[in-house]
């Protein structure tokens, strides 16, 4: 029989393919959208290296070699079973949100010729669906992975992208569309409803 330690990482692998699966035809398509502004470059890609390292490298070490040792506990069930339960909901928000997006899709601070502020489908009720997606991904491996670096690499990673990031992105959404988005903001939650 399976051990809870590996279900947990098998599922954590296909957590990871499933979110690459729903991600990979919308950064096709983005890439050939031309940019009116592009804020990736200096701090936007080492956030994103950050986050990458959190959410994808430590656990990938871990999962394919079952270090750092010293970091590990044992399993629970319980744990697991919320994991699984928070990653199909990341999973279904991360799907919700590019389908909203569509075209307007970028991984970092970015905005397309003639972009248009999306208030529709999850972005009615939350103005960063996306980031709550993450922040599910980001407990799912902690629930996943009973490593206590493995497990919480991405909740730092995420949540180091996320705090440095958030200003200047809602600033700079702020300044491209001006009153329809202090409106927006206004009747919206920013990443969880009733709570922030």
């Amino acid at each position: 029989m399976i051990s809870l330690v590996t279900a947990g990482k098998v599922l954590w692998v296909l957590h990871v393919v499933g979110w690459y699966v729903l991600r990979w035809p919308f950064d096709r398509r983005a890439r050939k959208l031309n940019l009116t502004v592009d804020r990736r470059k200096g701090a936007d890609t080492a956030r994103l290296a950050v986050s990458l390292t959190g959410l994808g490298i430590i656990p990938a070490i871990y999962v394919m070699t079952g270090q750092p040792r010293f970091a590990s506990y044992p399993a629970s069930a319980i744990l697991f079973l919320f994991g699984i339960a928070s990653g199909i909901g990341s999973l279904i928000l991360f799907r919700l949100t590019h389908k909203a997006l569509g075209k307007m899709w970028s991984v970092s601070l970015q905005l397309k010729h003639d972009h248009k502020l999306i208030t529709t489908g999850i972005y009615k009720y939350l103005r960063h669906p996306m980031y709550t997606a993450f922040w599910l991904m980001a407990l799912t491996q902690a629930l996943l992975l009973p490593n206590y670096i493995a497990g919480l690499a991405g909740i730092v990673g995420f949540g180091y992208l996320f705090f440095s990031r958030i200003g200047p992105e809602e600033a700079m959404l702020q300044e491209a569309f001006g009153e329809e988005y202090s409106r927006y903001r206004a009747r919206t939650w920013r990443v969880l409803p009733y709570i922030y």
